[in-house]
């Protein structure tokens, strides 16, 4: 007979191993952030990365609904975005309802009859009969659903559900990270290119005011009609004409 508490306990046992699972799946996900990818790869580790964490998960989506209308960021399989779009088409169905209302959701097949029967009888065939959707919330321009599909009825259980929403919220901070670092990395760059425009516009007001022995207020006018003219920006016509000043002084 096995021990009722310790480390004999197999429902302890199960239950480390799964957490085992779960930060593996996490450690895994801090990983790939650490690559420097773009933020859609990470959401198709994040799917990846899922199932290994929920073993009775076979396939994983997540849902975006940033600007009102759901999509599919990412899949673990490319067949499961099918998946997703039953519940888009017929506007139920779990991903679509964890992510309003910002709650794990977990039905069978035959619950999902009774409550979608519209998605439901659109998925029909398609072999899942277990469903399983966590709240997923990065920012405002990106939030929705992390979104499991088992073959099994009943194939997901309520610590399945614990899981997941333990997973999904190690995720998110994870995304955070990433978003807010690849969001400072394009105002660096935006910086750096303002920057340059100002340098190389400065260098062709320089060499007006020379020319045309005007002051720089002038000299800016001047480029700027002259921009409008052409329909080029201030920065092209700038680079032009800095480029043109040195061939000519050459």
């Amino acid at each position: 007979m096995a021990e009722q508490n310790g480390s004999g306990d197999p429902v302890t046992e199960q239950l480390v191993r799964q957490l085992d699972d779960v930060t593996g799946a996490v450690e895994r996900l801090s990983r790939t952030l650490d690559q420097d990818e773009d933020l859609d790869v990470i959401l198709r580790r994040v799917c990846l990365q899922a199932i290994h964490a929920i073993p009775e998960a076979d396939l994983a989506t997540v849902t975006m609904v940033g600007d009102g209308t759901p999509k599919t960021a990412a899949v673990s399989h490319d067949h499961a975005v099918h998946l997703d779009g039953h519940q888009y088409r017929s506007g139920q169905g779990p991903c679509l309802e964890s992510a309003r209302t910002k709650k794990v959701v977990r039905v069978s097949v035959t619950e999902a009859h009774q409550r979608w029967p519209a998605f439901a009888s659109s998925a029909a065939g398609s072999g899942v009969a277990s469903f399983l959707s966590a709240p997923l919330f990065i920012d405002e321009e990106y939030h929705g659903s992390l979104n499991l599909y088992g073959e099994k009825e009943h194939g997901f259980h309520a610590l399945d559900a614990a899981l997941l929403e333990l997973y999904t919220a190690a995720a998110e901070a994870a995304l955070r990270a990433a978003r807010r670092y690849r969001q400072s990395l394009e105002h660096i760059g935006q910086l750096k290119e303002a920057l340059g425009s100002r340098a190389v516009i400065d260098q062709a007001k320089g060499i007006l005011m020379a020319v045309r022995r005007v002051d720089a207020e002038v000299a800016f006018r001047l480029l700027v009609e002259q921009s409008q003219r052409e329909n080029v920006k201030v920065r092209e016509l700038a680079v032009r004409f800095v480029a043109t000043a040195v061939e000519v002084g050459g």
